[in-house]
């Protein structure tokens, strides 16, 4: 089955962070706490995934508090931080919300991500992944972690489900970004 064909299947799309949602760099602070940027072309990105009716959550090796507002603001609803054994925690999503591998994206870009890109029904890989995370994934973006290559993941897996008619017409009837989350349930 071709990485199109995969896409037409999905329902939720999952994401690592470091390294994926950013570009890897940490600025620690004084105190001990760590600091992340995030691209807004991936926050819109998201937003754009949720306007088309798709899931979204994170699963990710680090605990951040700056990811918990991120996924706040973005309304993401399933975020796993410290997790080590990403495919049990991909598991009790799947149950969570009667899903099956088929149906689930993920995006990553290092060996933690691995035993996930290797169950899901789309894998997809940022530009600077790790060698054997883009040996066994689908899509491979052409650009890096934290430079809009989740916004790129997402944008194939709607290209793919014809859904871009679907979310102009709900964008240009947005009268506040408010109004997407207003729409989602946790």
């Amino acid at each position: 089955m071709d990485k199109k064909e995969r896409a037409r299947k999905i329902k939720m799309i999952l994401m690592d962070v470091d390294g994926t949602l950013t570009d890897g760099t940490l600025l620690v602070l004084p105190d001990g706490e760590e600091l992340k940027t995030y691209n807004v072309k991936d926050g819109t990105g998201i937003l754009l995934a949720h306007l088309a009716g798709l899931k979204t959550g994170i699963i990710t090796g680090k605990i951040s508090k700056s990811l918990e507002k991120r996924a706040e603001k973005l309304k993401i609803f399933e975020v796993y931080q410290g997790i080590l054994d990403k495919k049990r925690i991909l598991e009790k999503i799947l149950d969570k919300n009667k899903l099956n591998f088929d149906q689930i994206a993920y995006i990553g870009d290092d060996i933690g991500d691995l035993e996930v890109i290797k169950a899901v029904g789309l894998a997809g890989a940022v530009a600077d992944a790790h060698p054997e995370v883009k040996k066994y994934s689908h899509f491979i973006c052409s650009i890096s972690g934290g430079k809009g290559a989740v916004r790129e993941f997402i944008e194939f897996i709607l290209e793919a489900q014809d859904k871009w008619s679907i979310i102009k017409a709900k964008f240009n009837n947005l009268t506040d970004l408010r109004d997407i989350s207003e729409k989602r349930e946790p």
